[in-house]
């Protein structure tokens, strides 16, 4: 399996896009700490699907946008990047952040999307099951609270990170902080869940530090017909930790 990166341009931002594989198209839309680790659990879907890969503006490959500070802005970008792609009605897979996002797009453009798989989507409001407060964890230890098997992680991190990839995530983490400033958990996602009337698969590590697996509950209450894939004994990253959650994820849209 290997990405093509290309940059295209939504609305005048810049965005790094990357592709590969052929088949019905899939979107997924990454969480905050993709600069942590790479793609690899794409491997069980490039041979089904074509898969589209973009880094949010701010991650990755992709510069800042300054003027972009809310879950919506994003969602309208993304709105936006479809129709310029021509994807009329793909499957959309989002990751913790991503996930917010995802399910966002999802409540406002139900049409768009075929079918929805949440990994751990962060956003929803559950007092019994907080996410992680990162104001309280120190910044070299977040790689730590992504999965339970640190070596997932190493593979994809330099011995001795440079000031370019500290910097990088550290960029990365600004604009994760604006979002949280600016709604990205809110009382508002629950109020229109409902609306997510496409078929719907919630995954989560069991052991999962940043998003507690007890917010899966809530998140399938409130979406109609969606049903709940635990993952046991991995972290916030299970598709990465566990390789069968990426099969299972394909199956579930493929099927």
């Amino acid at each position: 399996m290997e990405f093509q990166q290309e940059s295209i341009k939504v609305s005048g931002v810049p965005v790094a896009l990357l592709s590969a594989g052929s088949g019905p198209p899939l979107v997924f839309f990454h969480g905050a700490g993709g600069g942590w680790h790479g793609f690899d659990f794409a491997e069980h879907w490039v041979s089904r699907f074509r898969v589209l890969i973009p880094y949010h503006p701010g991650w990755g490959d992709s510069p800042d946008a300054p003027e972009m500070t809310t879950v919506d802005d994003y969602v309208l970008h993304y709105l936006e990047m479809f129709d310029q792609l021509g994807l009329e009605k793909p499957h959309l897979v989002g990751h913790s952040m991503g996930g917010r996002f995802a399910a966002t797009f999802a409540i406002h453009h139900r049409r768009r999307v075929s079918k929805l798989a949440l990994i751990a989507p962060a956003g929803l409001v559950v007092p019994e099951h907080p996410m992680a407060d990162f104001s309280q964890v120190p910044p070299e230890e977040i790689p730590r609270y992504l999965v339970e098997d640190f070596s997932v992680l190493q593979k994809h991190m330099p011995k001795e990170p440079s000031p370019a990839f500290n910097a990088a995530r550290e960029r990365e983490g600004g604009n994760f902080g604006k979002l949280m400033q600016n709604g990205l958990v809110s009382p508002w996602l629950s109020r229109w869940l409902h609306r997510v009337n496409m078929p719907t698969l919630i995954a989560w590590g069991e052991k999962d530090r940043i998003l507690p697996f007890g917010q899966a509950e809530a998140w399938h209450k409130l979406i109609p017909g969606s049903r709940v894939l635990p993952v046991l004994g991995v972290g916030h990253l299970p598709l990465d930790e566990a390789p069968q959650s990426s099969q299972a994820v394909a199956d579930f849209l493929a099927s």
